[in-house]
């Protein structure tokens, strides 16, 4: 598999990103979303990746893209099904940090996050943020995913690290979402 995508996609390698968010070093395991010329170097899901990792079950696999309901112009959307989530804090300057920590990656949307936590054995919450100037100009989400829930008591990673270019990366708009 290492041959394959260029880094270990297993459980024990954190499903390609050894070190968490908050680590110095730390770079995200993979994408799923619909631009992945845009995170050349990363593993990006959907796409033929998805077919070759089903031979390797124990490995991190491709979720399924939420359904996308249009609406009639002028109407205003219908609320949105229960996805099986819980949010437990919205709009904070602080990511998770926490011990139980499982992966990271990018993600266009939070519905994308939560795909990727259904689709991880084990994963209980996700922690959706944007990484400003974390993540070489990427406009993305971090999606990180964790086997407990957590609360904005565990949302202290504030960033603050120096990026390659000189730039201090922070935190915003991070929001926490428990399974239910």
């Amino acid at each position: 598999m290492q041959e394959l995508f260029g880094t270990d996609l297993s459980a024990s390698n954190h499903f390609g990103a050894p070190f968490p968010p908050w680590a110095h070093g730390a770079h995200p395991g993979w994408y799923f979303g619909h631009f992945p010329w845009l995170h050349n170097g990363l593993p990006c899901f959907p796409g033929p990746s998805c077919k070759i990792m089903q031979y390797f079950p124990w490995a991190l696999q491709c979720p399924p893209h939420p359904p996308h309901f249009p609406f009639p112009p002028h109407h205003p959307p219908p609320p949105p099904p229960n996805d099986g989530y819980h949010q437990t804090f919205s709009n904070l300057t602080g990511a998770t940090q926490a011990a139980d920590y499982m992966t990271y990656g990018l993600v266009d949307t939070v519905a994308d996050c939560k795909a990727m936590c259904d689709s991880v054995q084990g994963c209980k919450f996700v922690n959706s943020y944007h990484d400003v100037n974390g993540k070489d100009g990427s406009t993305q989400l971090t999606c990180s995913l964790f086997t407990n829930c957590h609360t904005s008591a565990d949302a202290d990673n504030k960033g603050g690290q120096t990026q390659p270019d000189g730039s201090i990366d922070f935190i915003q708009n991070s929001d926490g979402w428990c399974k239910v």
